[in-house]
This record gives C-alpha cells, sequence and structure tokens, in this order.
C-alpha cells in the first residue's frame, strides 16, 4: 500500500489559489495570484529538492493538471540566466525532469484525453478510484495545487501526510485547503523547518479526533452563568 501526501503553500488565512502567478487561477476575481514568489530562498529550493528525490506519482485535478502540462515539459526552454530568481530557476529545471516522467493520474469530468507525458485519466468515482490507487504497489502519490479534488480526498479520509508551506501573507478570499466540508480532526506535526524569509513548512499526518479539554473554573461563576445564558438567548434568537 502506498501513501497519498498532499504538497500544498498556503497563505497565512488558508487560502492555496493561484501561487506563483496571476495567470495561474485568476477565477472569482482573485487578485492576488503570485504570492508566494517573493518568498522564494535557498532553504525553500533544498526542503523541495529532496522531498521530490524519491520515485512519485501525481494525482491531480483538471485546472492543476492544464497549469502542469503548459509549464513543466517547457520548463528548460525558458531559464533565468542570473538574478535574484537563480535559485528557483535551478530548482525548477531539476524538478522539471521527475514532473515529466512521473505518472499522472487526472481526476477530471471535462477532458476526453490527456497528452502530457505519463498522463493517465481517473474513469469512475474519484475516492474509489484513488483508494484503489493506494491499494496498489508503486510509489508515493503527491497532489499538487487541485483544490477542488482535495476536498473530495480530505473528506473522503484518504491523505496520509500534509506537506504544508505557510506564508507569511493573508489575502483574505480564494480557495481554501480546508473547506466547508472538512471533516474535523487533529493533526500531527511530525517536521518542522521555516526559512530565511518567514515561510513556515511543517510535515502533518492524522491523528483522529480532536481531543477537547476547558480552562474553565471547575465551579462557575454567576456572571460566567449569565454569560451562558445570555449567549444562548442569542444563539435562539439568531435562529428564529
Amino acid at each position: 500500500m502506498r501513501r497519498l501526501v498532499v504538497n500544498t503553500f498556503l497563505t497565512l488565512d488558508g487560502v492555496m489559489q493561484a501561487p506563483g502567478g496571476p495567470e495561474e487561477d485568476p477565477t472569482g476575481g482573485f487578485a492576488y495570484g503570485g504570492w508566494s514568489v517573493e518568498y522564494w530562498d535557498e532553504t525553500m529550493s533544498e526542503i523541495i529538492t529532496k522531498a521530490m528525490e524519491a520515485p512519485f506519482d501525481l494525482v491531480l485535478g483538471r485546472k492543476t493538471y492544464e497549469i502542469f502540462a503548459a509549464h513543466w515539459p517547457y520548463t528548460g526552454d525558458h531559464r533565468v540566466p542570473s538574478g535574484d530568481q537563480s535559485a528557483l530557476d535551478d530548482t525548477a529545471l531539476g524538478l522539471a525532469g521527475r514532473m515529466n516522467a512521473a505518472t499522472k493520474y487526472v481526476a477530471s469530468r471535462t477532458l476526453d484525453r490527456v497528452t502530457w507525458q505519463n498522463s493517465r485519466l481517473i474513469a469512475g468515482d474519484v475516492a474509489i478510484e484513488v483508494a484503489r490507487l493506494k491499494n496498489e504497489d508503486g510509489p508515493e502519490l503527491q497532489v499538487h495545487g487541485s483544490s477542488d479534488l482535495l476536498q473530495t480526498l480530505i473528506t473522503a479520509g484518504l491523505i496520509d501526510e500534509f506537506r504544508l508551506w505557510i506564508f507569511p501573507v493573508v489575502t483574505g478570499r480564494g480557495k481554501r485547503l480546508f473547506g466547508s466540508g472538512t471533516v474535523p480532526s487533529s493533526l500531527t506535526l511530525v517536521d518542522h523547518r521555516t526559512s530565511t524569509t518567514g515561510v513556515s513548512i511543517g510535515v502533518y499526518r492524522p491523528a483522529g479526533a480532536i481531543r477537547t479539554g476547558s480552562f474553565a473554573l471547575p465551579e462557575p461563576t454567576e456572571a460566567e452563568l449569565e454569560r451562558r445564558r445570555r449567549m444562548a438567548a442569542e444563539d435562539r434568537a439568531a435562529e428564529g
């Protein structure tokens, strides 16, 4: 059985939409595409290169597949020769070969064929098919981008690990990794590093149900009881 791993760039307020440029995904009027680019440093290049050294396959939604298919096969033809982008450029060139060589499983209700090398359409129910892929022998399965697909995979409980790159920026709106249908759960942090630009890079694994507790006094004060009564009344009024 192989693991299904999520690799996601996030803003501090949880948005994953269009981290690499304004043209990636402007849907919904999103005006902040490219919010991750100016934070790149050598530490991030080192981490992402190491994370993708081992063989992997990709599971992608249609929009991310189209972004990648229009980028990675051509990366070597558009190198930045020098300047501030050199570390990012060298990393991208190294990753291009791995991305192109990986088997890509593409979830789409609209595509009838996929032309990027080693790509295959997922037929049928996505959650069932991805669960079947996990049960096969093979390399790690990685999901990049693919916000709509991730909602299905998260709800189905198929994710084994989240590799989250949290950038010190907030956009206030945009597509989020954990949407409204997310099943409440806890996670365990198993690795963490911070870039020189303040990007927090953490590896999290599912850890079951949320464990709750309370810092309240053993015996609530009259003021606390009154607060609870008032809050309950406000909730009833809002519902009515």
